[in-house]
């Protein structure tokens, strides 16, 4: 009698996803209409100063990918499974120059580094404000692509011959060895057609940038490439292992993975920052959507993102850092166990003591950007308004939320007026779903029921397009969020609640 033939091995997905302050390498499978994932590595991710400028350690943040590929590889293994491929997502706008060799030239630059906000005016007489807005339909952020490139020309550097690689560009080139630009990232550089889908190569001439500064545009589910040998052998994968474009902007693959059922819905995508806006199937380019400062960025499926970058948790976590220092610096030992007043779920529950109604601070300021005492200048911005906090960390978390609730009510109502989209819903997914007084605050402060989760949706919306690819996840956009609802139901709150 021979053998029965071996069960095939399940598909697995892993996801790269990381963040401006951590990374973690997920495992995911699809089956029966519902997506499981599992977290094999986490690491810490931060800039770093060099020379007085910020900047991303590439290298260390490399190698903890390989290491999460490799875990990957391990957990594939012990379940019987076999990692089917591989998609990469961070955050927008930063990018490493690589010479024809592939030579990384340094350590890319952080946009939380200023040095993007001192070439704003230049750029705007070479192209005016309303002129690269009807084009990219970009809100103006001080730290986008096109500024800091043009920070690269006033220092002095000669971009002939570099490529400019966006940070999932740039990890998935060191993995497969091809140059490839994913479009939803490609959008938040300054230099996208919004409406075309294609390079503004006219703004790269305006500017004396080369024609062929980024590389070819690819769109999520497309394949970047196969491991390189390297890469392979510190990972344990096949080299046949593919690099599946994904929504490469974590935002993109966030909202793929908004459990909404229907297409009235708003959603906050809260991390570092809150991404705020609606989903829609063309630009919004009107010079009341600029004044706005509403963006237009690329989603999974050629849709259009219409949102605001509005302030996030950033404020939230900065601020609990600053009084950790302050507590080691009054002579509690490094090694001493946080404060419970300080930690987390004291400080939401302190805060949610607090009465309603005290200052609020605009979080999409300037002044909250770069890292530093953060409370300190939550209060200085209290106070340039007339306004008085107290210095208690409770009142200045509850001044945090307040805050960021407003900004979310006005940015919705915004959207909906600019984009005609009626809003029934609000759903937040990512790290600040699990915060329940920022979710009930929101609901309070729209008048909106609030979905909160899931806080992985950025790694789902990563999986479910490789699955996709890979013809294991349904083809439908609408359909692969009914596979997230059906995975991870979100907590529902009420205005009022």
């Amino acid at each position: 009698m021979s053998a029965a033939p071996a069960a095939p091995a399940t598909a697995l997905f892993a996801a790269v996803d990381i963040g401006a302050s951590s990374g973690r390498v997920i495992v995911g499978g699809v089956g029966g209409g519902t997506a499981e994932l599992h977290v094999v590595h986490r690491f810490p991710n931060g800039v770093v100063e060099r020379e007085g400028a910020l900047h991303w350690d590439f290298d260390a943040l490399f190698a903890e990918v390989l290491t999460g590929l490799r875990a990957a590889a391990d957990h594939a293994s012990a379940v019987g499974g076999v990692v089917a491929s591989i998609g990469i997502d961070t955050w927008a706008v930063d990018y490493g120059l690589v010479d024809a060799a592939g030579t990384l030239q340094g350590p890319p630059f952080s946009y939380r580094d200023g040095r993007g906000a001192t070439q704003v005016g230049r750029v705007h007489g070479l192209l005016g404000p309303e002129r690269l807005y009807e084009t990219t339909g970009l809100q103006h952020l001080p730290f986008n692509t096109v500024f800091q490139l043009a920070a690269e020309q006033a220092a002095g550097r000669d971009l002939t011959g570099l490529q400019a690689l966006l940070i999932p560009d740039l990890i998935a080139f060191k993995l497969t060895g091809n140059r490839r630009t994913e479009s939803t990232n490609a959008s938040t550089t300054g230099l996208y057609d919004a409406v075309a889908g294609e390079w503004a190569t006219e703004f790269l001439a305006a500017l004396g940038l080369p024609d062929r500064l980024f590389p070819p545009l690819i769109e999520p589910g497309e394949t970047i490439g196969t491991l390189r040998p390297d890469a392979a052998a510190r990972t344990g994968l096949p080299g046949s292992t593919p690099v599946v474009a994904v929504g490469s902007h974590d935002t993109a693959s966030a909202v793929a993975a908004v459990p909404a059922d229907g297409p009235n819905f708003a959603y906050i995508s809260s991390g570092t920052w809150s991404l705020v806006g609606v989903e829609l199937d063309a630009p919004v380019l009107a010079e009341a959507s600029r004044a706005a400062n509403f963006t237009n960025e690329r989603g999974v499926d050629g849709t259009t993102r219409y949102l605001r970058n509005v302030g996030g948790l950033w404020l939230l976590s900065e601020s609990i850092r600053s009084w950790e220092e302050e507590a080691l610096d009054a002579g509690s030992p490094a090694s001493a166990p946080a404060s419970p007043a300080l930690s987390l779920a004291g400080l939401l529950a302190a805060a949610a003591a607090e009465p309603a109604g005290g200052p609020l601070i605009d979080v999409d300021s300037e002044a909250f950007i770069a890292p530093g005492n953060m409370p300190n200048r939550i209060r200085a911005a209290v106070s340039a308004t007339g306004g008085r906090l107290e210095s208690r960390a409770p009142a200045v978390v509850r001044c945090i939320l307040d805050s960021l609730a407003a900004s979310y009510a006005r940015t919705v109502r915004q959207a909906q007026e600019l984009s005609g989209r009626r809003v029934e819903v609000i759903h937040i997914v990512g790290g600040g779903s699990q915060n329940e007084l920022l979710c009930q605050i929101t609901a309070n402060s729209t008048g909106l029921p609030v979905v909160a989760g899931p806080v992985e949706a950025t790694a789902l919306g990563n999986v479910l397009v490789q699955a996709r690819a890979a013809g294991a996840a349904p083809a439908a956009l609408q359909d692969l969020r009914a596979v997230v609802a059906a995975s991870h139901p979100g907590t529902k709150y009420f205005p009022g609640g």
